[in-house]
């Protein structure tokens, strides 16, 4: 039996008062504690199954890192990388083999790889449309450079083609995945936008910062998420829409259901407004794009096989 800082246990005895991490790894039970508290202490029990040098990576870094994620499932697991040939696996927990030099940082006392190197690992599982959400938010608060994607491109590791597509399309002033996958709505359905535009009134007092605004129109594009219903935020977008009269321009917010199940009337009202003809090929493009993503069952359903896959685990049916 082998006992962490944290009081985590690594043995097969099962403690009261203790709650499971992974198989045969076990720590104080915390349920007073917030979900993100109880994350870094899950993380933390890991490292007793982890030899010395991993760090974490994939979307486990990402969180570590504080960028916005896409719609992942209620069960994760942990994604940890490694050097040497000792690679733990076992159920919740996915380790890959670090081939390459990268650097180590330490994100609330855990040891996380190199930002380039967790998009082009989480390249390799999640869609276009997933990775994009990750790709904005680490380019928005500066943890990854051209030159360091460049760098791990040119390695042609998998996933490397993903993320240069998603690298060379993204927002980077997109201020959460809502407005994220906005954006690449707008993309896939040849809308051309300007992304977090000032708007002032005619005397020139600022009002707001505007999500998108078609180039060539006074029309003003934005994500209205679950946190615009908030009674206070609720308040303030009224005042906004308000001041807004003021100008030219015309707000029109739209909601994910909108995104991913009624695209096709977004879309009829995009080409009314553009005043171009319809093209299902944009239609079909975008769907496509979704049903790849973990925004769409099918999605959904081909990254956690992937991931159940990864763990290695043992039907025991065939052991009767």
């Amino acid at each position: 039996m082998q006992i962490g800082p944290d009081g985590a246990i690594r043995g097969e005895v099962r403690v009261a008062g203790h709650q499971r991490v992974a198989h045969g790894l076990y720590r104080p039970e915390t349920a007073d504690l917030k979900p993100w508290d109880n994350f870094l202490r899950d993380l933390s029990a890991l490292r007793l199954v982890l030899p010395a040098d991993a760090v974490f990576t994939h979307v486990t870094g990402a969180r570590l890192l504080g960028w916005q994620l896409p719609a992942l499932p209620e069960q994760v697991p942990h994604f940890a990388a490694v050097r040497g040939a000792n690679r733990p696996r076992r159920p919740g927990l996915i380790c890959s083999r670090l081939l390459h030099d990268s650097k180590t940082l330490v994100v609330h006392g855990l040891p996380v790889d190199d930002p380039a190197e967790v998009l082009l690992r989480a390249a390799r599982d999640l869609g276009d449309l997933d990775l994009a959400v990750m790709v904005d938010s680490a380019a928005r608060l500066g943890h990854v450079t051209d030159d360091a994607v460049r760098q791990v491109l040119v390695s042609k590791r998998p996933g490397t083609r993903r993320l240069r597509s998603v690298w060379q399309s993204r927002n980077e002033r997109a201020e959460s995945a809502g407005e994220t996958l906005l954006h690449k709505f707008h993309q896939i359905l040849e809308v051309p936008t300007e992304p977090q535009v000032d708007i002032h009134d005619d005397d020139g007092h600022f009002i707001c910062r505007a999500d998108l605004v078609v180039v060539g129109t006074r029309n003003i594009h934005e994500y209205d998420g679950a946190v615009h219903r908030g009674k206070s935020v609720h308040r303030r977008d009224l005042r906004r829409e308000r001041a807004l009269t003021s100008t030219s321009y015309v707000r029109r917010g739209y909601t994910l259901d909108d995104l991913l199940n009624h695209a096709a009337v977004v879309m009829h009202e995009f080409d009314r407004l553009l005043d171009r003809p319809h093209k299902a090929a944009r239609l079909r493009a975008w769907r496509a794009l979704v049903g790849d993503s973990l925004y769409s069952d099918t999605g959904r359903t081909r990254v956690m096989n992937r991931w159940y896959r990864s763990t290695n685990p043992v039907d025991w049916a065939r052991t009767a």
